[in-house]
C-alpha cells in the first residue's frame, strides 16, 4: 500500500486531497497541530510542522511515496523542508499558488510557462522564492519535487466572494439576506475561475506517486471562467435573494482598507483563464469540473445547514456600511 503524509490536511483543499487519496486505498497520515481532526480513516500526528526539531523525531525512521505539504509559506520554510524530507520521501509535492502568476499579465490565458511576478502581493512572492528553491534542488541534488499551483479553490460551507473579513464568507451572506449592499472591486465583469475542492483532489491524487510530475509546475483548476458578477448572482440565487451589488474600483478599496492590496490588486482584480492541458495529460480523472453554478449552491447549502460556520464579523460588516456611504456621498457631490 502506497504511502503518503500531508502537512496540514485538514483545510478546504487538503481535506479533499486527503479523502480521495484514502478512497484510491493510499495509506494516509495527517500532520498538523490538532486544532481539526484528521479523515476518518487518516493517521493523524500531532506536531508543529515549523518546529524542525519535533517533526525530526516524529518522523524518524518513517519514509512516504509521497509528501503534500500545504504549510509551506516562506523561504525558511522551504529551506527546512528540503533538510527534513531529504531521503525521506520518493516524491515533495509543494503547494504553490496561482497568484504567483505575472500581475498584470500579458496575456489572459495562463499556461505553467507564464511569468512568475507579483509585485502586490508579498504572499506570493515568497510562494515564488520557494519555488525556486525547490526547483534548484531538483536540478542540482534531485530532490523529487513536483510543484502544485491551486487558483480559487473552494468546497462546502466556503463559497468564493470577492470581498470578506478575517472571520469568513457569513457576513457578506448576512449582508445579501438582509438586502444590505455587497462590495465588488470594479465593475464586476473580470473573469475568474473557481474549482471545487473535490474536482482539484482528483487531479492532484492522480500527481501523487506519479513519475511523470517530477520536477513539473502544475496548476489545477476548471475550465470554466465566470463573472464576479456571476458569482454574486449565483450565490444570491442559492440564497433566494437579489444581492444589492456596488461596484467600486479596486485601487479604492485597496487604499481604504490595505489589508486587500494583495488579494485584490496581486489577484482578483484581473481577469484570468487557465490552460489546464498539462494536469489533464498527467490525470486521466480531471474533469470536467463541477459547474461554478452548482459548487456555489453546494457551498452556500453547507453553510446555511452549519450553524458553527455562521460566524459573525460586526467590524467588517460596518466597514462595507461607512464605504458604501462614503461612495454614495462622493456621487451625490
Amino acid at each position: 500500500m502506497k504511502k503518503a503524509l500531508l502537512l496540514g490536511g485538514t483545510g478546504t483543499i487538503s481535506s479533499a486531497v486527503a479523502a480521495r487519496l484514502l478512497d484510491l486505498s493510499w495509506e494516509v497520515t495527517v500532520c498538523n497541530r490538532g486544532t481539526h481532526p484528521a479523515p476518518a480513516g487518516a493517521e493523524q500526528i500531532v506536531c508543529d510542522v515549523h518546529d524542525s526539531g519535533a517533526m525530526e523525531s516524529v518522523l524518524s525512521g518513517r519514509h512516504f511515496d509521497a509528501v503534500a505539504d500545504f504549510l509551506v509559506y516562506t523561504p525558511a520554510d522551504a529551506e527546512a523542508r528540503l533538510a527534513l524530507f531529504d531521503g525521506k520521501t520518493d516524491q515533495y509535492l509543494f503547494i504553490s499558488t496561482a497568484s504567483a502568476y505575472q500581475k498584470p499579465l500579458n496575456c489572459f490565458r495562463i499556461t505553467e510557462s507564464t511569468p512568475l511576478k507579483n509585485p502586490y502581493w508579498q504572499y506570493s512572492r515568497d510562494k515564488i522564492a520557494c519555488e525556486d528553491l525547490f526547483l534548484h534542488a531538483w536540478r542540482t541534488q534531485g530532490f523529487p519535487v513536483t510543484i502544485v499551483r491551486p487558483s480559487h479553490t473552494y468546497g462546502p460551507g466556503r463559497p468564493p466572494l470577492p470581498l470578506h473579513g478575517e472571520k469568513g464568507p457569513w457576513q457578506t451572506l448576512q449582508r445579501i439576506l438582509d438586502g444590505k449592499p455587497v462590495l465588488v472591486h470594479g465593475d464586476g465583469l473580470s473573469l475568474w475561475t473557481v474549482t471545487w475542492n473535490e474536482d482539484f483532489a482528483r487531479g492532484f491524487a492522480d500527481l501523487c506517486g506519479n513519475p511523470l510530475a517530477l520536477g513539473e509546475c502544475i496548476h489545477i483548476t476548471s475550465d470554466q471562467s465566470v463573472t464576479w458578477n456571476q458569482i454574486l448572482e449565483s450565490i444570491g440565487r442559492a440564497l433566494g435573494r437579489t444581492p444589492q451589488l456596488v461596484h467600486i474600483a479596486s485601487e479604492t478599496l485597496a487604499a481604504l482598507r490595505p489589508s486587500l492590496l494583495g488579494t485584490l490588486l496581486g489577484d482578483k482584480a484581473w481577469s484570468v483563464s487557465f490552460d489546464n492541458s498539462k494536469i489533464k495529460r498527467l490525470s486521466p480523472h480531471f474533469g470536467p469540473c463541477l459547474s461554478a453554478d452548482e459548487g456555489i449552491a453546494r457551498a452556500v447549502q453547507t453553510l446555511l445547514e452549519t450553524p458553527v460556520l455562521q460566524v459573525p464579523d460586526p467590524e467588517f460588516d460596518a466597514w462595507c456600511d461607512s464605504t458604501v456611504a462614503r461612495y454614495f456621498s462622493v456621487l451625490r457631490g
